[in-house]
């Protein structure tokens, strides 16, 4: 699976997994997935975050979880799976976040981004007026422009 990946995203990929795997173990535990999403200000219940680990066929290491990404990326299904990460954030169900919330999480959560890191996230990061698209960069992330309605 990791042949399917650029380099760049092998790397983006690493740095997600080493935000979410809090205790660093190197496996993405249920504690791990409270602990993350606490720092975004939601506490899933646990039986959604066991549903969620079951994804993998086994402990969810770093080759897990690129292999998760994978058949995501390139199932039917993985776009829709990215937005409603999103989309868990959006009350509102605008397809955007507002840029600012977006930076603060990247610089002040898990394994903090530099001033740098996020300056060269956003050079191409689909932005308007202020507000972050997710839609946009979901489908960017799949390899397609999304559709302007």
């Amino acid at each position: 699976m990791a042949k399917f990946f650029k380099p760049n995203q092998m790397q983006e990929f690493k740095e997600a997994f080493t935000l979410i795997d809090a205790n660093r173990d190197g496996v993405i535990c249920i504690n791990d997935l409270k602990e993350i999403y606490s720092s975004l200000g939601r506490i899933p219940p646990d039986s959604e975050l066991e549903s969620m680990l079951k994804e993998s066929s086994g402990p969810l290491n770093f080759t897990s979880f690129l292999n998760l990404f994978g058949e995501k990326m390139g199932g039917t299904d993985g776009e829709e799976t990215i937005k409603n990460a999103f989309a868990m954030f959006d009350d509102e169900g605008k397809g955007t976040l507002a840029e600012e919330y977006i930076k603060d999480l990247l610089a002040n959560t898990g394994d903090n981004f530099t001033a740098d890191e996020i300056k060269q996230t956003w050079k191409e990061a689909p932005i308007h007026k202020g507000q972050f698209d997710y839609k946009a960069f979901t489908a960017k992330l799949k390899g397609r422009e999304e559709d302007q309605n």
